[in-house]
């Protein structure tokens, strides 16, 4: 069974047990919550394990194999200018949506005090009390953490990213024999990560059916009955991004088509669907952009881990939903300008949010709070997170993949969807380094 059939037949076969048990469920003594829990976690923390050497190690090689400072501008110009653009265009994907469906009315009345607010609001609030907008203001000062192991342990990622570009371009214009060892060791080194991430990732379909296990026995689908209309808002709004927009760009940009990419990148998006963490499916995310979609690894090992740190377009989306559904279950008519002030700060704030399971919880917290809104106004949207987050994450990779398509194609690389996944993956197995070669136009 090919690989991404068996990551589909997990999250299936995951979803099924979990809703036929409970948090109660045992078998042979032992709970199967816990069983589920344990081994998702532990796939989870195997990913998670990988991502700061193979980020460091990735782009270090990137920078030193980009030939002139001349192509690293155009390639990060080009990068940042994609993500700011697709994240712009998920935040007013929300704002029409929900703007012309009005999820937070029911009946021509504000729907706040049918929803009421979660049980859990209060543990939800005071965990996020001491949390402001200085936490974002903060994402400067990540740029340049004065400790970058420390920075690294923390998860922020923005300054470790940094870090690498600035080491692998210096590292570029050193001449002699240690240089030359040093460059030599550091390709060595992100060649035994991405034999290590592999090997990890061989283990997949086992994580994704107990991640999926234990959400669906935890939560069941009732979970979203109260929110019905919220949920299946965002999910429109999800759906037009994922499925509208993006696969416009990449045939009008890039000339490919997006239904092949999507092929390629299934093993990927399962997995982000999964386990809710863009950081965590890095790995998995370089793999299937290279060996399926024949994105180089000089275009995929810059622009992808710089992605899944500062490329959040299903974050934005979720964030600028929920804080206008909020306000129309308060009855609440924001103004042009409020909206507006929604826009740039979902925007700002998706790049500062972690890629790990409900990171943006704490963004919509400050957007509430500047907009005027009540904090605990969160706890009407927590039924439905997890599921939301799951499904936003799997967009926020999606995207990532559509940007190293188009920049790919955009640097002149010929050999980007041009072929069956089978016959690329053929291709990147039987020549990797012919593969890997960025094939400029002449």
């Amino acid at each position: 069974m090919r690989f991404h059939n068996q990551i589909f037949v997990a999250l299936l076969l995951g979803a099924l047990v979990g809703a036929l048990t409970d948090a109660d469920s045992q078998l042979f003594g032992l709970s199967l919550l816990a069983v589920h829990d344990t081994v998702g976690n532990l796939f989870i923390n195997a990913l998670k394990m990988v991502v700061v050497p193979l980020i460091t190690s990735a782009l270090i090689a990137a920078m030193i194999n980009i030939s002139a400072g001349r192509d690293l501008g155009r390639l990060g110009v080009k990068t940042l200018a994609w993500y700011f653009g697709t994240t712009v265009l998920a935040v007013l994907t929300a704002l029409l949506v929900f703007n012309v469906l009005s999820p937070g009315v029911i009946d021509g009345e504000p729907a706040g005090a049918r929803l009421g607010l979660a049980s859990d609001t209060s543990t939800v609030v005071a965990s996020m009390a001491e949390r402001g907008a200085g936490d974002f203001a903060g994402i400067i000062l990540q740029v340049f953490p004065p400790n970058i192991i420390k920075a690294s342990a923390e998860g922020q990622l923005l300054g470790l990213i940094v870090f690498s570009i600035l080491f692998g371009m210096v590292l570029r214009a050193q001449q002699g024999p240690a240089a030359d060892t040093l460059k030599q060791m550091i390709s060595a080194f992100y060649d035994t990560m991405v034999s290590i991430t592999m090997l990890i990732v061989r283990f997949a379909p086992i994580g994704v059916y107990a991640l999926i296990a234990r959400t669906v026995s935890q939560t069941g689908y009732a979970a979203i009955k109260p929110l019905s209309w919220f949920f299946f808002s965002v999910l429109l709004a999800l759906f037009i991004h994922a499925f509208i927009v993006l696969p416009i760009l990449i045939r009008v940009l890039a000339k490919r088509s997006p239904i092949r990419h999507l092929h390629a990148m299934t093993p990927a998006l399962l997995t982000a669907f999964s386990t809710a963490s863009s950081a965590a499916t890095l790995p998995l995310t370089m793999k299937s952009i290279e060996q399926r979609s024949g994105v180089s690894e000089r275009t995929s090992s810059f622009v992808l881990p710089l992605g899944a740190t500062v490329n959040m377009d299903g974050t934005a989306l979720y964030e600028c939903a929920a804080v206008l559904f909020i306000a129309q279950a308060y009855g609440l008519d924001l103004s042009l300008t409020s909206q507006a002030l929604i826009i740039i700060l979902a925007v700002m704030t998706s790049i500062g949010v972690a890629g790990i399971p409900s990171a943006s919880l704490v963004a919509i917290t400050l957007i509430l709070t500047t907009v005027g809104l009540p904090a605990e106004a969160i706890g009407m949207i927590l039924a439905t997170d997890r599921i939301l987050d799951m499904t936003r994450t799997a967009i926020n990779v999606w995207g990532d993949s559509v940007g190293a398509v188009i920049i790919a194609r955009s640097e002149g690389e010929e050999g980007v969807l041009d072929v069956p996944v089978e016959q690329m993956e053929q291709r990147y197995h039987s020549s990797p380094r012919a593969l890997h070669e960025t094939k400029q136009r002449t």
